[in-house]
């Protein structure tokens, strides 16, 4: 098992990849802490994960704010003492709109979930693992992050800032042996997606056939991503067979992305 015993912390564990990450990393020996502001569904996440005989603990969060994050972090080190692997997944989709038309309001809540969140959460864990001299922090952006897709400013400059993040914190707490990387998804199968072809084809105003095509047809291989290649993406950077790997950006994206 490559994380047998270990101890992650994942956000957005309720549905999606934060669900397929914690129980991959269930599957490989990981006992959890699942936060997510949806409390039924990380319910749900974690009656998975003890079926596999692992340990989860609940923590409604609100990454927004810095209380809400600060007792995440107190509780998981009063069930489980230390934190080994961090992974920042939750996100919010933001707006679809043309940015001359964007409410403030969602251009700042964006930011508030999608980066915010995650420096928030990598102070509030960062202490312990520095005082151990050890750790990996995963964080979940998005290819968008680095390729045009027509009115999604907000979402697209948040992920591409987690990029920015994490490789000038893997400067910060490299000599505490603490790695730091991104994985960067294409289109996950699933919900989400959906509705953000919907709401491109909208926006843009073609077919909702038009707008999945821009989206598979831009992949070598053709298709959407299943969450599942993501978790196993994370799986190989919270464990030691990437212990020499941190600063990177990884695309999960069936060559979507290629840089």
């Amino acid at each position: 098992m490559l994380l047998k015993d270990r101890i992650a912390v994942i956000t957005g564990a309720g549905r999606g990849i934060g669900r397929a990450i914690a129980l991959a990393y269930a599957a490989e020996g990981a006992d959890l802490v699942l936060a997510a502001r949806s409390v039924e569904a990380l319910h749900e996440t974690r009656d998975m994960v003890e079926a596999q005989g692992r340990r989860a603990l609940v923590v409604p969060t609100d990454l927004r704010k810095e209380e809400s994050v600060r007792d995440l972090a107190e509780q998981t080190l009063a069930r489980f003492g230390h934190v080994d692997i961090l992974v920042n997944n939750s996100g919010i989709a933001g707006p679809t709109t043309p940015l001359w038309q964007l409410d403030p309001a969602d251009w700042d809540e964006t930011f508030a979930v999608n980066v915010r969140g995650v420096y928030l959460c990598c102070r509030a864990f960062l202490p312990s693992m520095i005082e151990r001299r050890s750790g990996s922090i995963v964080i979940i952006g998005s290819m968008t992050g680095k390729r045009p897709l027509y009115g999604r400013t907000p979402y697209a400059a948040s992920k591409l800032a987690l990029v920015g993040l994490a490789r000038t914190l893997a400067w910060e707490v490299g000599p505490y042996n603490i790695r730091v990387n991104v994985i960067s998804p294409g289109p996950i199968e699933g919900e989400r997606i959906e509705t953000v072809i919907r709401k491109q084809a909208e926006v843009r105003g073609i077919s909702v056939e038009e707008a999945r095509q821009q989206f598979t047809g831009s992949s070598p291989l053709g298709r959407l991503i299943p969450a599942q290649d993501v978790a196993e993406a994370a799986v190989y950077l919270g464990s030691d067979k990437s212990a020499s790997i941190t600063g990177e950006d990884l695309n999960v994206s069936a060559g979507s992305t290629m840089y």
